[in-house]
């Protein structure tokens, strides 16, 4: 028989060929580095807080499995009912909230509190990533690029509102890394980052310079207080009598203190005085990662540094080896949210970026914030397994 009439059934030499890689893809259903790098933090924060997020790890993990076995490409047709139940559920927290240390910032269930701003991180990557592949060939458009960055803009402002900056800066860094990985003009990026820079200076300088403060004092003070550090207590204990609020120079100094005290190996759980005598605040949420350079020292806070660049790295190659834009979107969009909070976080802590309130992914106390990066990694999971289902459709496995 000629070649060009060949019968479309496979013999079975090619379908030997194919099975291996089907045989591989049940057989490794989910990312091992991937898995290894999350499994690795969630030992680090149980090791740094105890039993603190016990209780959200298990349930985590179990949506995290049900991710992974979930097309998620289906979602794609959801972005509407994503975009609606992520503004309706930061509308339900600002009007039904509970209000702690001046935040109002999440809603008392009966088993645990929920913060929509945290779960609204995967919500927004989700309805983006729909929004910009519907828009795909139209991308170039200036248009396109407004409507992406005001879906963004929306819930972010509702959020600082609350107020959480924090999470409001991770809702557009998210947006503006989604347009970079989809294809956007350099043009307009650069134009989006030069507004950015314009508005902080406006925020931050010209504004209260003619009357008009935008932000709280204490806002203000947060944001800056890594550009004028002070290690003199009694300078600071001054200004926090006669103001009557909480001076984040003493966090930060606090901070660096409980980093530099743990020089190579950690002073342990027992000898953390910093941690144990309460001279740090926040150090199981905003500075977690100053309790682990206490408790475990250089190495164990570089221990946790390479578990996140794994994390990230897995991230990265899981973007290129989607099978379609909508996951590569949704991918970069993950890569985006923990490369942000991680640089954001750490570098706070040692003084080199400001006081955000954003918490370190899979180590800062929270069952909102645990959950809602074992979802992501869920997501990556589910990108992973389609695109290596994909792969071995064709007759190839991808290398890890």
């Amino acid at each position: 028989m000629p070649s060009s009439l060949a019968s479309p059934i496979k013999p079975a030499a090619e379908e030997s060929q194919a099975a291996p890689g089907t045989r591989t893809r049940r057989g490794l259903p989910l990312d091992p580095l991937l898995t290894l790098a999350v499994i690795g933090l969630g030992i680090a924060s149980a090791m740094t807080l105890g039993a603190a997020t016990r209780e959200a790890v298990p349930g985590g993990l179990i949506l995290m499995v049900v991710l992974a076995r979930f097309d998620y490409a289906r979602l794609r047709r959801l972005k509407y009912g994503i975009y609606a139940l992520l503004i309706l559920s930061i509308l339900a927290v600002l009007g039904a909230g509970h209000e702690t240390k001046g935040s109002t910032r999440a809603i008392s269930l009966p088993f645990f509190s929920f913060q929509a701003s945290e779960l609204g991180k995967v919500l927004l990557i989700l309805a983006l990533a729909a929004l910009i592949v519907d828009r795909a060939r139209r991308l170039r458009e200036r248009d396109t690029i407004a409507r992406v960055m005001l879906a963004a803009l929306v819930p972010a402002m509702l959020v600082i509102a609350q107020p959480d900056l924090g999470s409001g800066m991770v809702y557009m860094a998210v947006a503006f890394v989604m347009l970079l990985v989809a294809g956007a003009p350099w043009q307009q990026l650069a134009g989006l980052l030069a507004l950015v820079c314009v508005s902080i200076a406006i925020v931050l300088v010209a504004a209260p310079a003619v009357g008009v403060h935008v932000l709280k004092p204490y806002q203000t003070e947060r944001l800056t207080a890594f550009l004028h550090p002070s290690s003199n207590f009694e300078e600071i204990k001054e200004k926090e009598s006669k103001t009557g609020e909480p001076d984040p120079r003493y966090q930060l100094a606090q901070s660096k203190i409980a980093i530099g005290s743990g020089q190579k190996t950690g002073r342990g759980s027992a000898g953390s005085t910093q941690i144990t005598g309460n001279y740090l605040p926040e150090d199981d949420t905003d500075f977690v990662f100053a309790a682990v350079g206490e408790q475990f020292g250089f190495l164990g806070a570089g221990l946790v540094l390479c578990l996140y660049g794994l994390l990230i790295w897995r991230t990265l190659r899981i973007l290129v080896m989607s099978k379609d834009l909508f996951g590569s979107l949704v991918a970069g969009g993950v890569a985006a949210m923990l490369m942000f909070q991680v640089f954001v976080n750490v570098g706070m802590t040692v003084g080199i970026m400001p006081i955000t309130g954003v918490t370190l992914p899979l180590m800062s106390y929270g069952g909102s914030s645990v959950i809602t990066t074992l979802l992501a990694v869920g997501l990556l999971q589910s990108i992973y397994v389609q695109a290596r289902a994909s792969a071995a459709l064709k007759g190839r496995v991808p290398i890890y």
